[in-house]
């Protein structure tokens, strides 16, 4: 699971600190996972498939917009600060680990990632293109809102074809990336969710899956198919180096 970095206080500490609020490590725990923290930091390709030989599958967690030249424009006046390193980092990985055919759920940026690194767009400021503020109210508090699931998705095989969410996003995808379909939207046809046809699970959703650990159908899936990856990883091996099964 990918990780923020960001000037955090505790105790007499105020410091630069990588961190993930706790909600996405117990969401992967409680649907049976193991959690490895991924911080920003100095990136290559070469270090991102190091990096990747170690893992079953990869999450994109949220955070700050990316850097908007990554995708041909110039930042909103209420775009973040960019965090180029976080960036830099989170696209290597995305992109070895598409290249790896492993299993890779993106959430709220992480969606984000994925449709601009497959060339796509984004809305940089969703009140400019709805006319408030109901995707991200400020303050911490999640919007809610039921999403419709496009039929003979990936997502509808694991949420079914509505769902209710919890959203904080003011950015959104907006010309989708090569290959990518939507397979989610809000009533007013704001893209929630969008996946990668073909690979064995790249599912990622712009809403806030963490925020409800009564709903682990989300983290299920990808821990699921990290396993089946895994084993079908080990089966390879053991063809390879003509050992039994």
């Amino acid at each position: 699971m990918t990780t923020y970095l960001e000037q955090s206080t505790t105790g007499v500490w105020d410091v630069p600190a990588s961190f993930l609020p706790n909600v996405y490590i117990e969401a992967i725990t409680r649907a049976g996972g193991t959690v490895v923290l991924l911080p920003p930091q100095p990136s290559s390709t070469a270090v991102a498939h190091r990096v990747l030989a170690g893992l079953d599958a990869l999450v994109l967690t949220g955070g700050k917009d990316i850097e908007s030249a990554r995708y041909g424009q110039t930042p909103h006046p209420d775009s973040d600060e960019p965090r180029p390193d976080r960036d830099a980092w989170e696209f290597d990985l995305l992109e070895g680990a598409l290249d790896r055919d492993l299993p890779v759920l993106g959430i709220c940026r992480g969606a984000q990632v994925l449709n601009v690194l497959r060339g796509g767009t984004l809305h940089q400021h969703l009140p400019d293109i709805v006319g408030d503020d109901r995707y991200q109210r400020g303050g911490g508090i999640f919007s809610q809102a039921e999403v419709s699931v496009q039929e003979e998705t990936a997502l509808a095989g694991i949420v079914g074809p509505r769902v209710a969410v919890k959203l904080y996003h003011h950015q959104a995808v907006d010309r989708l990336g090569d290959g990518l379909v939507a397979s989610a939207h809000t009533s007013d046809g704001i893209v929630e969710a969008v996946e990668l046809p073909g690979a064995s699970f790249v599912v990622a959703v712009q809403w806030h899956p963490e925020e409800d650990l009564d709903d682990l159908r989300l983290f299920e899936a990808v821990v699921e198919a990290a396993r089946v990856g895994a084993d079908r990883r080990a089966d390879d091996r053991r063809t390879t180096e003509g050992v039994p099964a």
